[in-house]
C-alpha cells in the first residue's frame, strides 16, 4: 500500500465511522428494542443500531471500492476481486450501549492479503475517534489529531489490566489463568469492550486479556495498538487475527511476564 492510498482509505474510512456514529447517537439512551441472537439462553444482544450501521457501513465502502471483500458482525461475508478486506463491527460493546454505558465503540479495519493495516473506533457519545497504521497512532477529537503511545510500565505490579468480563472466558482452566495475571497487578478493573484496548494504546492502561474473541471483535483494534508502540497476541504468543482468547500488552517486556503466568 502506498502512502497515498493510506491516506486515502484512513480519510474514507474516518469520514464513514464518524457519520455511523450519528446514526448510533438516534439510538443510544432512548428506549430500542433488544433481541438476542441465541435466545434466552445465552443472552446475546443485537439491536436495529447493530444493523442499520453495519448496512450503512457496507455500502458505503461497496459505492467506493466494489472490488475489496468486507466482513461484518451482522451480515454475511462479501467476497472481492481485490486483495483489500474491511472488517466491521457495527457495535462493539452491545451490552454496554443498550444499558447505558458509553463503552462502546465502532470498529472499522482495514487488511491487505493477511495483515491489518488499517484500524478504527469511533465512540460517537465522547466524540472521540482512534486510529493507527503504519504512519503512527493518534485519537481525534473536536477535529484535532493527538498522537498516542503506550506506556513503558515493565512490571505486573505497576500494571493496571482490563478485561470486560469473568464470563467470557469459556472454561475454569482459562478463568484461573486470567486470575493468575491478575492477581499480581497492582490494578484489576473489568468493562471496556473496545475502549478499554484503545486506553492501553492511549497510555493510561497496561494489559487487556479477554475470551472467546470473533475477528471482527479484535482486527480493526491491532494496527491501533502495535502502532501506538503496544503488542497484541493469543495465548500462545501467535497471531491474534482468528480471535479466541487475546492478550494486548502496552509493550513487549510486559507481555512476556503476563504471558509466563497466563501459560503456567
Amino acid at each position: 500500500m502506498s502512502n497515498k492510498q493510506r491516506e486515502n482509505f484512513l480519510g474514507f474510512a474516518t469520514e464513514i465511522v464518524e457519520a455511523a456514529g450519528r446514526i448510533a447517537l438516534q439510538y443510544f439512551r432512548s428506549p430500542i428494542e433488544v433481541d438476542s441472537k441465541t435466545g434466552k439462553a445465552n443472552f446475546d444482544p443485537v439491536t436495529a443500531a447493530d444493523r442499520e450501521i453495519e448496512a450503512f457501513i457496507r455500502t458505503k465502502i461497496i459505492e467506493v471500492y466494489p472490488g475489496h471483500s468486507i466482513i461484518g458482525e451482522e451480515q454475511e461475508d462479501s467476497q472481492g476481486s481485490e486483495d483489500f478486506k474491511w472488517i466491521i463491527d457495527p457495535i462493539d460493546g452491545t451490552r454496554a450501549f443498550i444499558s447505558g454505558s458509553p463503552m462502546w465503540g465502532i470498529l472499522l479495519g482495514l487488511m491487505e492479503g493477511d495483515k491489518p493495516v488499517l484500524g478504527l473506533m469511533h465512540q460517537p457519545y465522547l466524540q472521540e475517534t482512534f486510529v493507527g497504521s503504519r504512519a503512527g497512532a493518534f485519537i481525534r477529537k473536536s477535529a484535532t489529531d493527538q498522537s498516542i503511545n503506550t506506556r513503558s510500565t515493565s512490571e505486573l505490579t505497576d500494571a493496571t489490566l482490563y478485561c470486560t468480563h469473568p464470563s467470557m472466558f469459556s472454561s475454569e482452566h482459562d478463568l484461573k489463568a486470567f486470575n493468575d495475571v491478575a492477581a499480581n497487578c497492582q490494578l484489576m478493573r473489568f468493562g471496556g469492550d473496545c475502549y478499554a484496548y484503545c486506553m492501553l494504546a492511549h497510555g493510561l492502561i497496561d494489559l487487556v486479556i479477554e475470551g472467546g474473541l470473533q475477528p471482527y471483535d479484535i482486527i480493526p483494534l491491532i494496527p491501533i495498538i502495535e502502532a501506538a508502540g503496544g503488542i497484541v497476541t493469543n495465548w500462545q504468543g501467535g497471531s491474534a487475527l482468528s480471535g479466541g482468547n487475546v492478550i494486548a500488552a502496552a509493550n513487549a517486556g510486559l507481555h512476556e511476564k503476563a504471558m509466563m503466568l497466563l501459560s503456567g
